[in-house]
């Protein structure tokens, strides 16, 4: 079996569409966050090599399960996770979770439908979450806002890279109902820009999307840490801003990312606007 080290691809937190353990973050906060993000980047790498056996990518990521229970011949990331969450008395199950969507974009690379999709973010985005909620020891009622907003969150990425994931791992996450009902085929991913069909695909997805930002619309004011509180305004605000790009802008072929300065803007207007209402 591979050393897990070496099949990194190198990318960090600060290369990720959304902010990770920000400096809003206070520091005794922002060391567990980081421990989950990467134990997270470690098996996002794993789940998406490009040439790793399916039957491989399996083992490692039971190495990390393994590593959670405190194996110790689990993966460096898991075991250091696994110790950052006895240590402050963490639910492992967020982790689990996790690992359980890992270990299906193993052997699923199909979505029936925008419930099926859903049931996936309810694995791969929806315990991170839950995660930094339980981290700053929030009231556990804040989940299904934060889990709305995470959906959310994993369905813009989803789109953003939908021609990447088909091409290099021939992973599909755009349901095939909406294939069916919009006329686009899946090879149409493989293309330098989407045809009319594939389109009108993304953009259908777009309104189910922000329906679930607008669940979380006032996630941000029941969360009782202010610092937390406006980074999850951040997050809510640039996921906006997305969803609207997505409608106007053809990810095959255009940027729909935000550049630095683009986020930067959005962040401060978002992070201004939370701490004054809750000064108010």
């Amino acid at each position: 079996m591979a050393d897990s080290a070496d099949l990194a691809s190198g990318k960090g937190h600060r290369d990720e569409n959304f902010p990770v353990a920000s400096v809003l973050l206070k520091p005794e906060h922002r060391a567990p966050v980081m421990a989950f993000y990467r134990f997270a980047r470690l098996a996002d790498d794993i789940a998406d090599h490009e040439t790793l056996p399916p039957v491989e990518k399996l083992a490692q990521l039971g190495r990390m399960r393994a590593g959670l229970d405190g194996a110790p011949d689990g993966s460096a990331e898991a075991v250091a996770l696994g110790r950052v969450m006895a240590e402050r008395k963490l639910d492992p199950v967020h982790a689990h979770d996790l690992l359980t969507a890992f270990e299906r974009d193993c052997t699923v690379n199909r979505y029936a439908d925008w419930d099926g999709l859903i049931d996936y973010c309810r694995y791969s985005a929806m315990p991170v979450g839950r995660y930094v909620l339980d981290v700053h020891g929030e009231d556990r009622a804040t989940w299904p806002a934060s889990d709305a907003l995470c959906a959310a969150l994993q369905v813009i990425n989803h789109l953003q890279d939908c021609g990447k994931d088909y091409r290099t791992l021939d992973r599909v996450y755009i349901p095939a109902a909406t294939f069916a009902a919009t006329g686009a085929r899946i090879e149409d991913l493989g293309g330098d820009a989407a045809t009319p069909a594939l389109r009108t695909a993304i953009v259908s997805l777009v309104p189910p999307t922000r329906a679930l930002l607008d669940q979380s619309a006032g996630f941000s004011a029941t969360i009782a840490d202010r610092r937390l509180a406006a980074e999850v305004a951040i997050i809510h605000r640039l996921a906006v801003s997305l969803c609207g790009r997505l409608e106007t802008r053809d990810p095959l072929s255009e940027r729909v990312h935000h550049r630095p300065w683009e986020a930067a803007l959005l962040a401060t207007g978002a992070a201004a606007g939370s701490l004054f209402r809750r000064a108010a």
